[in-house]
């Protein structure tokens, strides 16, 4: 009778650990599809910017687009942080400074809670990125080399504000530069001390389940939203751009 009792338990038990990891997966989706494509993308744009501007000017038109890319994603991240899924909001996961501190202070001390999106330290980085690479790739749409290059909304302006906008986006690119360096720095130290991987979720779009509640959990990347609002950003400055003052530069 005790092995019939034996085998009874065992098998009552893998019942229960079978059903336990159906309701609990090992990971959960935070992160839509959007947000990871608009992520990579701005990544991508971000060293293409560089490394055409860095070839010089028979690579300006390869700048301006890369440029327009630029504005186009961010202009659509900010967007989404309206009304993108949960995590995306900045209403779920930008929090007040006093918020933020304490959680910086717990950080250091290793008692900082997870967060299933951005933690109120990360939420600021992401802010401060997106508002730099707006102002960055606008002032370029106005900016111009000093020879016989310019942006393709210099006709909107006088030579002199052109030149003050084309200085911000050269002195801006190194506070960009800088804080993206602070930003993959974060990232390594998260994964170093919290162990866990900020990167990898940013491609599968899951996290650990044990670091996101279910009520948390996104079931739709509002795909077809995402779309719409690329397609009419995209229509806009195609638009904006077409119908600019011919741009001629001012000896």
């Amino acid at each position: 009778m005790a092995k019939v009792w034996d085998a009874t338990e065992s098998s009552s038990a893998a019942s229960d650990t079978a059903a336990t990891v159906a309701i609990d997966p090992p990971q959960r989706r935070v992160w839509d599809l959007p947000v990871r494509v608009c992520h990579w993308l701005l990544v991508a744009a971000f060293i293409t910017s560089y490394v055409t501007n860095r070839l010089g000017v028979t690579y300006f038109k390869y700048h301006v687009w890369s440029g327009y890319t630029v504005i186009v994603l961010v202009s659509f991240r900010l967007l989404w942080g309206l009304v993108g899924t949960r995590h995306a909001r900045f209403s779920n996961f930008v929090r007040g400074p006093i918020h933020t501190l304490r959680y910086a202070v717990g950080w250091f001390r290793g008692e900082a809670r997870s967060y299933a999106g951005h933690n109120p330290l990360g939420a600021w980085m992401v802010i401060a990125l997106l508002m730099a690479l707006f102002v960055q790739s606008a002032s370029g749409l106005f900016g111009n080399d000093e020879i016989f290059n310019v942006g393709p909304l210099y006709g909107f302006v006088t030579n002199e504000t052109s030149l003050k906008l084309t200085s911000l986006h050269r002195i801006l690119f190194y506070w960009l530069l800088a804080a993206a360096i602070v930003h993959v720095l974060a990232v390594i130290a998260h994964r170093v001390f919290k162990k866990e991987s900020l990167v990898v979720p940013m491609f599968t779009g899951k996290k650990a389940y044990h670091v996101v509640p279910k009520s948390e959990v996104i079931d739709t990347s509002r795909i077809w939203l995402a779309i719409l609002l690329i397609f009419l950003l995209g229509a806009g400055l195609t638009w904006l751009v077409a119908h600019a003052p011919i741009a001629q530069y001012e000896e």
